[in-house]
């Protein structure tokens, strides 16, 4: 059977990299020395490495599509003579599984189990995490045109990182910089083709656009068929499994074993269509990506005169949606205009791509039914009878729960009364050219300033993680933080006094009770998130600067400016729902708040720091906002945010007001000042952090002739303002 493979296998090897004697060196190993050679400054040859892992990467991505093309020809599952079923089924299973390991075996010149990569390192490569540092290498070899190339190609990915963003303004700038310097070096025929295609649809042009947009449906069932073998890979653990030692002792069977991987591979390869939907860079696919090609290219060859291929096209789109009356109209006029006798097929790359999809839809849709699991359809052209009923009920009640959740804009601008007295409203939503957005004064007293900025003292030195590190956000300052529940801990180890750090207790929850009486009166609003945070400019490495404090962002989606759209899923801490900062001094330069549009260019208003102002908004699209530089001096402020959903309320807290009862109760007297009646009722889960799993062998540095200090390995999960 091998033999049989032997002139493919022949030829993959000739394209594949490799190193010596026709060894695939794993991209990871080439990708952590090409890192380690960036940290020492060896240019070259962290250049060399972290091509050579590129284009590893590459090369075990194509071995691997190719060799479970060649083996699903070669050991194909056909009924073969009467046995039982489980034995010619295995059969089948072992010869493949045996077809993989000499293919891949010869193709990477070694046991395919040296290249399962982590997580991490996978999603690194999938987000060009190497070109970010390729570009400052060549940067620094002076090699111009390919440090552009790198960085362009680092930031069609990822559009909304800001400081690639100016690094790329930078080389614009440069002398010497040619245009075409800015090439995208992963770029994929499908891409360049879509796009084509529609601008010759959108200016009329459609002998142009049929042939661009049918090389785009050939590379996208192309993409989508490697997508697929590459969805064969080992089982992945559910991370949103329950692990409890009961669970874990209940071993599945064979068959629930069986049944799980393969599902899970079902899955995969239903997200497909989603993957090479999404351009990069992109957050959200295009919208039903394959029958929207056979859409356009129906009318395209209809208005070249070309009625039988539109036709085709016509048919092949009604397998999507059979029920289109509009489709169905057109149906009608090309049959008279062909003759009725004219027989008009969908297309059968076409029909065989439906009816596997339909086929894998019924059976994840038996298996979420009956043996549990969720699954996310990303097709709108599947039929509603597919569907299980009881699962069509979760759908529609989920859709009636976000109506619910999704308020009128001018409901929510509804005010409540101040419960402080002294408090004042400096700016409102109007003043500042937005929504859900206000300004408040005098919170705070100078005194009390002065006691919560003696509390950041001990931020630097027994903080949360930070400890006067360089802050994750810009190698120009430095960061310290200090959670609610770290406070009361210290104070409780006599490293602070106990009044201050109640005043942060105290300061917090009254900032509560104001952003809740303003925004949400009536609606219970959670503490998700307490922070006393400071950003301190570095001396000496403030002259050039071009980057922010913080980069423009929203607090509970995810901001995509080309698109002009904010995506309210995860990382995204979605829960929250309101966002404020309580400062704490002026006495600094520069570490203003401001808001954007959601291009995270066009700023609509400022906010500048003072002792006592509260800033608070809602934290979703409406207010994009960043942090100006710190240029000179140190800033500090207590960033707050808040939920409507109990379930995220912060344990933290909970436990530092039962530090502070518990001292209360040593000195045996009343405390009823405490809090001014806190929430005590918020205890039942924690903030759920992002797992920030993507260990990083390095700092995130890019910026061009910079040589900024490294970063922490591992920061803190939560991010700040």
């Amino acid at each position: 059977m091998a033999s049989l493979l032997l002139p493919l296998l022949l030829a993959l090897a000739a394209a594949a990299t490799s190193a010596a004697a026709g060894r695939v060196v794993p991209y990871d190993l080439l990708y952590a020395d090409g890192v380690r050679a960036y940290l020492a400054r060896e240019w070259t040859r962290a250049a060399e490495l972290l091509q050579r892992s590129l284009h590893s990467y590459a090369g075990l991505r194509e071995a691997r599509s190719a060799c479970h093309r060649a083996c699903h020809d070669e050991v194909a599952f056909v009924r073969g003579p009467a046995a039982p079923w489980d034995s010619a089924f295995f059969d089948r299973v072992l010869q493949r599984a045996n077809c993989l390991q000499h293919c891949l075996g010869r193709q990477l010149g070694g046991p395919p189990s040296a290249h399962r990569i982590s997580h991490a390192i996978q999603r690194d490569f999938e987000q060009r995490e190497p070109y970010n540092y390729l570009q400052v290498a060549f940067f620094q070899l002076k090699k111009l045109d390919q440090a552009v190339s790198a960085a362009h190609t680092f930031f069609i990915a990822n559009p909304q990182h800001f400081q690639m963003r100016e690094d790329i303004e930078k080389y614009r700038r440069m002398s010497g910089v040619k245009s075409d310097s800015f090439r995208d070096l992963e770029a994929t025929p499908l891409w360049e083709a879509y796009e084509a295609g529609v601008q010759h649809y959108n200016a009329d042009e459609y002998l142009q656009a049929v042939a661009r947009l049918e090389e785009s449906l050939r590379e996208a069932l192309s993409a989508l068929e490697e997508c697929r073998a590459l969805c064969e890979g080992p089982w992945e653990e559910d991370k949103d499994e329950d692990e409890d030692e009961e669970k874990e002792d209940m071993q599945p069977g064979l068959y629930e074993t069986i049944a799980a991987h393969y599902v899970q591979v079902l899955k995969c390869r239903q997200q497909c269509v989603l993957e090479i939907a999404t351009k990069p860079g992109w957050i959200s696919a295009t919208e039903d990506f394959i029958p929207s090609h056979l859409d356009l290219l129906q009318f395209a060859y209809d208005q070249v005169g070309n009625q039988t291929l539109a036709a085709e096209c016509a048919a092949s789109y009604l397998l999507f949606y059979p029920m289109d009356e509009p489709m169905l109209e057109k149906m009608n006029q090309y049959r008279t205009e062909l003759g009725e006798d004219t027989a008009v097929t969908a297309r059968e790359n076409i029909q065989h791509y439906v009816q596997r999809s339909l086929m894998e839809k019924k059976l994840i849709y038996y298996a979420v039914e009956h043996l549990g699991g969720t699954f996310n359809d990303p097709d709108l052209w599947t039929p509603d009878e597919l569907i299980p009923e009881n699962l069509k009920e979760q759908h529609r009640e989920d859709q009636e729960k976000q109506k619910q959740e999704t308020l009128d804009v001018e409901e929510r601008e509804k005010r409540g009364p101040l419960p402080f007295e002294g408090v004042s409203v400096t700016m409102d939503s109007r003043q500042m050219n937005g929504t859900q957005r206000v300004v408040f004064d005098q919170v705070l007293t100078e005194s009390e300033c002065r006691d919560l900025l003696q509390l950041t003292k001990a931020a630097g030195g027994t903080g949360d993680g930070y400890r006067g590190r360089r802050s994750p956000h810009t190698p120009h300052e430095r960061f310290e933080g200090l959670t609610i529940l770290k406070a009361m801990q210290l104070a409780q180890n006599g490293d602070v006094d106990w009044k201050d750090a109640k005043l942060l207790l105290q300061a917090s929850e009254k900032s509560r009770k104001i952003i809740e009486s303003y925004f949400t009166p009536g609606k219970k609003l959670y503490f998700s998130f307490t922070h006393l945070v400071c950003r301190t400019a570095v001396e000496g490495e403030q002259e050039g600067r071009m980057d922010l404090s913080h980069p423009v962002h929203a607090d509970n989606c995810l901001l995509d400016p080309e698109g002009n759209e904010c995506w309210r899923e995860p990382p995204a801490y979605v829960y929250r729902d309101y966002s404020g900062i309580l400062y704490l001094n002026d006495d600094f330069q520069g570490g203003g708040l401001f808001f954007t549009e959601l291009d995270t260019v066009t700023v609509t208003a400022k906010v500048y720091p003072k002792c006592g102002r509260l800033v608070a908004f809602s934290s979703g699209k409406d207010n994009p906002h960043g942090v100006w530089a710190v240029s000179h001096g140190r800033r500090c402020a207590v960033a707050l945010w808040y939920t409507h959903s109990q379930e995220y309320a912060e344990k933290e807290r909970v436990k530092a007001e039962e530090l502070m009862e518990q001292r209360a109760a040593e000195q045996d007297k009343p405390d009823g000042q405490l809090l001014q009646g806190a929430n005590h009722g918020s205890r039942s889960s924690p903030e759920s952090p992002v797992p920030s799993d993507r260990a990083r062998p390095t700092s995130r540095r890019h910026k061009p002739g910079s040589d900024g200090t490294q970063h922490p390995k591992e920061l803190q999960p939560r991010d700040e303002f």
